[in-house]
């Protein structure tokens, strides 16, 4: 690894994929932990000789090596770990006076345990999981098993609303632009095109599988197969310990579809915006991408309950979720998972959804308009999607207003940033912040180096998955330098001599 990469990993701290060990004493069995957690959740690097604050200490050099064989030695025993698992130790030379090891642990197909406990990876702590149900969710996860293909062998014609398929055939033919093979099909033949009904292989059971149930299914055999799916959708304006309205929806995925959108249209503002000639809904396009992801994407297994929630300042969706990684999606990181192919490939054909991954780039895209600030997409066991409200804002009126100005004071030269022209007077430092967001985290800083950022995000307003991508932005430039680990360090803005 190059020393200039971790040195931006020592920045950044521990995350939900590093973490680092004193190991001042020897190998002791928490680092075994953090590798059976990293095995049983997205990877990572573990790295020894460093401090929780990412303070290099380093091992003794000579130890080093006898540190990496009694390391391969335990991962190796069966009766400590799991299944065993095969790990390349490196000795890093971090300078002249400190020694560490890195040791690179890629995610594993298996469920592993370290003397008989599974662990795993929750932010950057390493958790024991005792509960049938956890260890259920992990095993699922791993070995990528599309739940909503599991048949249901008893389940008959009967259970499933058919009468919404000729409004589902006429929503697929306009959606085709006229023409759709769904409405030449019967309605066995439809839910077999749709593979809705199958065959299981491994099994041989044939019948609808849970793709249909929750599709079409009817309320009473919905409940039957998942006790807990339910969504809640929730007011949080003036009231926000409880709630301003609600509606708990136990329905079919159609019918919930068109019921959150409702619910969305009642308790949001519709702004004007004009895209190109024609005049678009801002709300409708943004509740539509947030509603359907939330629909399509959960796991059906989990009990967690799904959340459509309005507040005064933001909207937001949550899920269970069958998660690949961890951490922010954006539109630069996108990797589209289908979580239940069947229910997205049902939903395109209707219109409710469009392309995998399309959703991401909507959002991105229409936020901006709507709220002036970007979406916020977490991933991870619960899947969330954050839009940012303000009530205030206008896209319209904002366009048409002048360049905005801004005083920021830096190194005791009062610069002057026009962010339509970015030039600048009686100061050397170049004024690339951007935007106004960018603008309010250098002011900050100023006043505070040691901010943490999510005070930046409340003293700002701007969400914690935006304020995490503006500081890379900011470190590029040259106008961020990091000095010090993640608790104790300190920002400097620098100018353009430094």
């Amino acid at each position: 690894m190059e020393i200039k990469k971790l040195q931006s990993i020592l920045t950044i701290g521990e995350t939900v994929a590093v973490e680092f060990k004193r190991c001042g004493n020897g190998i002791e069995n928490d680092t075994y932990e953090t590798v059976c957690s990293f095995l049983n959740r997205f990877g990572g690097d573990l790295f020894m000789g460093i401090l929780d604050d990412g303070t290099v200490v380093g091992i003794p050099e000579k130890a080093a090596p006898d540190m990496v064989k009694n390391f391969i030695k335990v991962i190796s025993n069966p009766t400590l770990f799991s299944p065993t698992i095969y790990l390349v130790p490196k000795i890093i030379k971090y300078d002249e006076n400190h020694t560490i090891i890195h040791v690179h642990i890629p995610p594993s197909a298996e469920v592993h345990s370290f003397k008989k406990i599974i662990y795993d990876r929750v932010d950057d702590a390493d958790v024991k999981i005792t509960s049938t149900s956890a260890i259920a969710q992990m095993y699922i996860r791993k070995q990528n098993i599309f739940t909503e293909k599991k048949i249901y062998p008893y389940a008959k014609m009967e259970d499933l609303r058919l009468d919404l398929l000729p409004k589902i055939r006429i929503m697929a033919q306009n959606h085709a632009g006229g023409q759709h093979p769904w409405t030449a099909m019967d309605d066995l033949d439809l839910l077999k095109s749709a593979g809705l009904y199958g065959r299981d292989i491994v099994t041989g059971e044939e019948g609808f599988n849970l793709a249909a149930i929750m599709l079409l299914g009817k309320d009473d055999v919905i409940l039957n197969v998942a006790p807990t799916y339910v969504t809640d959708a929730l007011v949080r304006k003036v009231n926000v310990d409880r709630y301003d309205d609600r509606e708990i929806i136990k329905t079919n995925l159609i019918e919930s579809y068109s019921q959150l959108l409702d619910f969305g249209r009642k308790n949001l503002p519709d702004k004007f915006f004009l895209e190109d000639t024609v005049n678009k809904s801002l709300r409708n396009t943004i509740v539509r991408e947030m509603i359907s992801n939330t629909l399509m994407h959960r796991e059906f297994t989990s009990r967690y309950t799904a959340k459509f929630v309005i507040e005064k300042d933001r909207i937001y969706v949550e899920n269970a979720n069958r998660a690949t990684k961890e951490g922010f999606i954006t539109v630069d990181n996108l990797e589209p998972n289908p979580k239940n192919p069947l229910i997205a490939s049902f939903f395109r054909n209707i219109g409710y959804a469009d392309q995998l991954g399309s959703g991401v780039r909507i959002l991105f895209k229409y936020c901006k308009f709507y709220s002036g600030k970007e979406p916020e997409f977490v991933e991870g066991d619960v899947f969330r999607i954050i839009v940012p409200l303000d009530e205030n804002y206008s896209y319209d009126y904002g366009s048409n207003a002048k360049a905005v100005s801004a005083t920021l004071e830096v190194k005791d030269a009062t610069l002057e940033c026009d962010f339509e022209t970015k030039k600048h007077k009686d100061a050397t430092l170049k004024c690339d912040f951007g935007t106004k967001d960018e603008s309010e985290i250098i002011q900050l800083i100023k006043e505070n180096p040691s901010i943490p950022q999510s005070e930046l995000q409340k003293k700002t307003g701007i969400s914690l998955g935006t304020i995490k991508r503006i500081f890379p932005k900011l470190q590029e430039k040259g106008i961020l330098v990091r000095v010090g680990g993640k608790r104790f360090g300190k920002w400097i803005i620098k100018n353009e001599d430094n």
